[in-house]
C-alpha cells in the first residue's frame, strides 16, 4: 500500500455468542485501492488489523453466493460491490432476516429446509439413473433450445440469500417459503424433463409458501444474476391453481 491511497471507514457488525448479548459495531479505517470491491476491504481487514473477524467468501466471481452482507443497508454480493460507488463510512452488517452465528455469518438452516422441500432436482431423471440396467435402451433426455428457455432464467439462481434479506414476508413471517426457494422449485417444474410438478404444486399450495408473497418485487431487485423470483413466484401460484383445478377434474394418477 502506498502513503498517498485513499483511506475509508468502515463500520462491522460483532457478534460473539459467548460473550456478547447483542451485536455491536466496530469501526476499521483503512487504505484502500481503486478498484477494490467491499470483499477486498473486509478480507484486508482480517489478514492485517483483526484477525477475528468472521465472514463467508469463496470464488470472489459471484458464482458461489457466500458472501451475502448488508452494504449501508441493502443486500449485496461484497465480491462484486465496487468500494468506489460509496462514499464517507461503509456499514457492513450480516445479511438481514436470519440468525446471527458470528459478526457477518448467518445460520442459513431454516432456508436449506426450505430449499429440500420443492425438491429441486430432476425426479425423472434420478429414478432412470438408478435403473442402469435398462438405461443403454431407454437413451438420455433430450430438451430443444426452447425447452431450455423456459426454465433458463430461473436456474441462474446461486443461493446467494439476498433475496430473503430483502423480502418484506420474510422479515414478517420466517416460515414463508421464499424466493429462492419457490424459484427453484418452480424451475423444475417448467423443466421438460421432470414428473415432479405434481408434489411441489402440494408444497407450493400449502401455508406459508408462494400466496404468501405480497409481490413487493424487492427479491428480483437486488438478485445478482437477473433471476427474477418474484416472476418465478406468481408463476408458480398460477401453476398450483391450475393443477388443483385439473385435480377436481381429473384425480391424481388418472388418465
Amino acid at each position: 500500500m502506498s502513503e498517498t491511497e485513499n483511506r475509508v471507514s468502515f463500520e462491522i457488525t460483532r457478534f460473539d455468542p459467548d460473550r456478547d448479548e447483542v451485536p455491536k459495531q466496530q469501526t476499521y479505517e483503512i487504505p484502500v485501492e481503486p478498484d477494490w470491491k467491499v470483499l477486498d476491504a473486509i478480507n484486508y481487514i482480517k489478514e492485517n488489523v483483526d484477525s477475528s473477524i468472521s465472514h463467508r467468501w469463496s470464488c470472489r466471481m459471484a458464482v458461489c453466493g457466500s458472501c451475502g452482507m448488508m452494504v449501508n443497508g441493502e443486500p449485496k454480493l461484497t465480491c462484486k460491490t465496487a468500494l468506489s460507488g460509496y462514499s464517507g463510512t461503509i456499514r457492513i452488517e450480516p445479511l438481514a432476516n436470519f440468525p446471527i452465528v458470528r459478526d457477518l455469518v448467518v445460520d442459513i438452516d431454516s432456508f436449506m429446509d426450505k430449499f429440500r422441500r420443492v425438491k429441486p432436482w430432476i425426479i425423472r431423471a434420478k429414478e432412470r439413473a438408478e435403473d442402469m440396467e435398462n438405461f443403454n435402451e431407454k437413451g438420455t433426455y433430450s430438451q430443444s433450445p426452447a425447452e431450455l428457455g423456459a426454465f433458463k432464467q430461473f436456474s441462474m439462481c446461486i443461493n446467494c440469500l439476498l433475496c430473503y434479506s430483502a423480502c418484506p414476508v420474510v422479515a414478517t413471517e420466517p416460515e414463508f417459503l421464499g424466493p429462492a426457494a419457490a424459484a427453484l422449485g418452480h424451475r423444475y417444474n417448467l423443466d421438460s424433463r421432470d414428473e415432479g410438478a405434481e408434489d411441489r404444486n402440494e408444497t407450493f399450495r400449502g401455508e406459508g409458501t408462494v400466496f404468501s408473497c405480497s409481490f413487493a418485487n424487492e427479491c428480483s431487485q437486488v438478485c445478482p444474476k437477473n433471476v427474477d423470483p418474484a416472476a418465478a413466484i406468481n408463476q408458480a401460484k398460477l401453476g398450483a391453481v391450475i393443477d388443483w383445478a385439473k385435480g377436481l377434474v381429473l384425480p391424481r394418477g388418472g388418465s
